[in-house]
């Protein structure tokens, strides 16, 4: 009798990259402050493996940091990412997810739009999925998520420590083969966990997607739904509930050419924060890239977002709206083969309702990375 074995094919990517940053208002703040400079140090591996029916990769990263000036401090950020994928003749199991430990201030910026205290968030993330293909044009989608998010002195600081739940189930169908369309339902739990006034908020869902492609290079992506929103806040001498409903919706555009890629977008999402309630989310985003030689780069994000609180702050007061405008023109050199020199400014720009004052902010990055060669082996 033979025995049969799936070849196994496995990559390992490393890098090391020393940065240096410059900000005149690292913390977007409008009152009087001081510039800050300082230095990133940025080890990285990724690895990759696969077989006919199994991929997985993940990467391990950490970053060194140090500042200075304005904002003196020194912390270290991990990423531990992990995804899996393993595929059947009509089943697809995926999961994503890991830990990452990073700092508030610019991570959850550019998430959310909202500016937090500056201190360090460690957050646990886990999302299986599964997939079942019904026919050869439809298949049925599930999903459920876990976040576990918590700040360094977060109480001293005004943050809380938060949990998320949640599920989605919906149809994927293949129309033509251009075009698809998604419906789903969804359902999301969040709960404060160390807040002096507990908060609890649940917001079910429902989506509608639809997905084109244009040309070959062209494809676009609108989304849409209600999501019923209620929350409850425990005090020592009451319970005070809201009810809302929220439209979310979405939209992107991609297009390729030969040597670059353009990408526009806007959407409405809800966000948990670590403000201990939830927030709503509007952002614009534009992003190009292009190849001007085989070793030469140029590349341009900008995002504009507008965040307003669906639910009020557990110790009492309503969440202010905020606008806030971020862009990025980067160069990329690799001057070498396994070596590349990164330059970037980004601007800036915070507004909130009910201060008189805008908070902006001009920062650059030089940044010098270097590629070992890649190793790669097969079983």
């Amino acid at each position: 009798m033979g025995c049969e074995s799936e070849a196994a094919e496995w990559s390992v990517l490393s890098s090391i990259g020393a940065k240096g940053v410059y900000n005149d208002n690292l913390v977007l703040t409008p009152s009087p402050h001081n510039a800050t400079y300082g230095y990133w140090v940025s080890p990285m591996a990724e690895f990759a493996g696969k077989t006919e029916r199994l991929e997985v990769s993940g990467r391990v990263a950490a970053d060194f940091v140090s500042y200075y000036g304005g904002e003196e401090s020194t912390f270290t950020n991990i990423h531990l990412p992990l995804s899996v994928r393993y595929k059947t003749e009509k089943d697809l199991l995926g999961f994503t997810g890991g830990f990452i430990r990073d700092n508030t201030l610019m991570s959850e910026l550019l998430t959310t739009g909202v500016v937090l205290r500056f201190t360090q968030r460690n957050q646990w993330t886990a999302n299986p999925t599964w997939t079942r293909s019904i026919t050869e044009k439809l298949s049925v989608q599930s999903s459920f998520q876990l976040n576990d998010t918590t700040y360094e002195n977060g109480l001293r600081l005004g943050l809380v420590d938060y949990q998320l739940f949640g599920g989605s189930g919906g149809l994927l169908y293949q129309l033509t083969e251009q075009d698809q369309i998604q419906l789903s339902g969804s359902y999301v739990n969040f709960h404060t966990t160390n807040a002096p006034a507990p908060f609890r908020a649940s917001f079910p869902g429902v989506n509608l997607s639809l997905t084109h492609a244009f040309t070959e290079t062209l494809t676009g992506t609108a989304y849409g739904g209600p999501s019923f929103v209620s929350s409850t806040t425990q005090t020592a001498s009451d319970n005070t509930k809201t009810q809302s409903t929220v439209w979310l919706f979405g939209a992107n555009l991609t297009k390729k050419f030969e040597s670059a890629t353009i990408r526009v977008s806007a959407s409405r999402n809800i966000m948990p924060s670590g403000f201990g309630l939830l927030i709503q989310t509007d952002r614009a985003s534009l992003a190009a890239s292009h190849d001007l030689t085989e070793t030469l780069t140029v590349s341009f994000d900008g995002s504009g977002y507008i965040v307003s609180g669906i639910t009020e702050r557990a110790l009492g007061g309503a969440f202010p709206e905020s606008r806030y405008l971020a862009a990025t023109p980067k160069i990329a050199w690799k001057f070498l083969e396994w070596w590349k020199l990164e330059l970037s400014y980004t601007y800036g720009r915070r507004e909130i309702d009910g201060f008189s004052d805008v908070a902006m902010s001009n920062a650059t990055m030089l940044m010098l990375t270097y590629y070992p060669p890649k190793l790669a082996f097969s079983n």
